[in-house]
């Protein structure tokens, strides 16, 4: 018996729904560490618990901790307990927490202590004394970037940066040198995971373009992004190098994009940013 066709005008068989894909939680990456006896996931997941708090979100409930962090009520309910005795956070309505300031010793402990950061500031100040423009140095730290140094003379961004202050690597001057110089599994890790959100409609969003503009980066030997993190925002970072020939940090000039032509950022202080990251350089032998 030859086979029975389907009328053309029948419907489709719909096919099922595909689960959504949960978004990883800060908390998920400790299963990496499962099994590992020397690995303390209470101080793991207090420490998830303090990075959770943002200049967006300064206070926030358990539940949206618990939400933000992955981490189980009782969990962050433990963290806070033992943030609010140790006088690191506190809550004054009982609901929502925030971070105290002692917490600032702990970023003061690592600034006074990293030679890098203490040897930037006042040559950052001498800058923004000659020039009267915002300077910074800032490290490497995941996907993001961390200010170390910084001196601002005017707000050129709509967010407060200061020492501490985070932000994406891929779509800024600093982030860009820093990523460029990575070793390339580590830079390969990075493309393959990292998520390229548009800030602007000049932000790089595809991998290859981010890959294509790294390499301009390292054959210019510095890096200048325009408006792609903020509409008005020009940037020029350069790398500082180790004595090893690694690229431990960057040293970069924020100004206003209208008032700072790309032509005159570069002719004006490319020089004077190379010369500050030499001296930090002379500082790391």
């Amino acid at each position: 018996m030859a086979p029975v066709s389907r009328p053309s005008n029948a419907p489709a068989q719909e096919l099922p729904a595909q689960p959504p894909v949960a978004k990883p939680t800060p908390a998920s990456a400790l299963d990496t560490y499962q099994g590992d006896p020397n690995f303390m996931t209470s101080l793991a997941r207090g420490l998830i618990v303090i990075q959770a708090f943002t200049q967006q979100h300064p206070q926030m409930t358990i539940s949206q901790l618990s939400v933000k962090t992955g981490l189980s009520r009782a969990a962050v309910r433990r963290c806070l307990y033992t943030l609010t005795k140790l006088g690191f956070a506190g809550a004054e309505d009982g609901q929502r927490y925030a971070l105290r300031p002692r917490m600032l010793t702990l970023s003061h402990t690592y600034t006074t202590s990293s030679a890098l950061s203490t040897a930037a500031q006042p040559i950052l100040e001498r800058m923004s004394a000659n020039y009267r423009e915002s300077f910074s140095v800032a490290t490497l730290d995941g996907e993001d970037i961390v200010y170390i140094a910084r001196t601002s003379v005017s707000r050129v961004m709509a967010v407060d940066l200061h020492i501490g202050s985070r932000l994406p690597a891929y779509c800024t001057s600093m982030g860009r040198v820093l990523l460029a110089y990575l070793p390339t599994e580590q830079l390969e890790h990075y493309l393959a995971h990292v998520n390229l959100i548009p800030h602007t409609t000049r932000t790089i969003t595809t991998v290859d373009k981010l890959r294509l503009a790294l390499r301009t980066v390292r054959r210019l030997n510095y890096a200048l992004v325009d408006q792609e993190l903020e509409v008005g925002l020009r940037s020029l970072a350069v790398p500082v190098f180790a004595p090893s020939g690694r690229v431990v940090a960057t040293v970069n000039l924020s100004g206003n994009a209208p008032r700072m032509p790309v032509f005159e950022m570069q002719t004006q202080f490319l020089s004077p940013l190379r010369q500050a990251a030499s001296e930090l350089s002379a500082f790391l032998r």
